[in-house]
């Protein structure tokens, strides 16, 4: 028989959907923030997941770390915890970038871009020994889809979309550097010949799209935990 104060208990409600997600964010962001390192030039990307890895890697303490933000709102972030953040410029190389992603196909091909810092984000990534991903399980997908986020010139941006068709500016403010947020809504295919014909069209700044030659490791949380996945970037 159960006792009166057993009986009084009540079980947790179970996690909706979205705290599903958020606790398997923060277990992505807890793998990578484990991979830094005292003394590293750590790049910090910007969405939902980084909003994990920045107190992770804040809570550990370490000494010597030195970062790069990819948005104002990581800076401002990273900034609150404590964290040390630098000019691109003045870093140079760095030893590890950490971002996450809006899709995850399984050739490594990543969609970045929905909060619309992918310029940067590409930009930091590009500057990274080790570039790692960091996601929950619904971010990975059997085939990239639209929409791919752009960055384009605020010149002849008509012309630019229309060359791009389908493609719309998003309702959002500029780029910190300027540039208008835009989504490309057409077939993706073949993610590497989209990509440069993207690239190739004038006034496109950058995409969202990011190849697997850009990418050391993917981390994916599910249910059964952290899933590593190599990427196929080569130091």
């Amino acid at each position: 028989m159960a006792s009166p104060g057993a009986a009084g208990r009540q079980r947790p409600a179970p996690l909706s959907e979205k705290e599903q997600i958020e606790r398997l964010k923060r277990a992505a962001a807890a793998v990578a923030a484990a991979l830094v390192q005292d003394g590293m030039r750590v790049g910090l990307g910007t969405g939902s997941t980084v909003a994990h890895l920045l107190p992770a890697i804040a809570e550990r303490g370490l000494t010597g770390l030195r970062c790069v933000a990819t948005s104002p709102a990581t800076e401002r972030a990273a900034l609150a915890l404590g964290l040390a953040v630098h000019p691109l410029d003045e870093l140079g190389e760095l030893d590890i970038v950490i971002d996450g992603a809006d899709q995850v196909d399984p050739a490594g091909w990543l969609v970045k871009g929905g909060g619309g810092a992918h310029t940067r984000e590409k930009i930091v990534a590009a500057a990274a020994q080790c570039f790692v991903v960091i996601a929950s399980a619904d971010k990975a997908v059997e085939q990239i889809v639209a929409p791919v986020p752009l960055e384009l010139l605020r010149f002849g941006a008509g012309s630019t979309l229309a060359a791009l068709s389908p493609a719309r500016l998003r309702d959002l403010p500029p780029s910190p550097d300027g540039g208008l947020i835009a989504d490309y809504f057409g077939p993706v295919e073949d993610p590497r010949r989209l990509a440069a014909r993207l690239s190739a069209t004038p006034g496109v700044i950058d995409h969202g799209l990011f190849a697997p030659e850009m990418v050391s490791l993917i981390l994916i949380a599910g249910e059964d935990g952290v899933v590593q996945r190599e990427g196929a970037k080569r130091t």
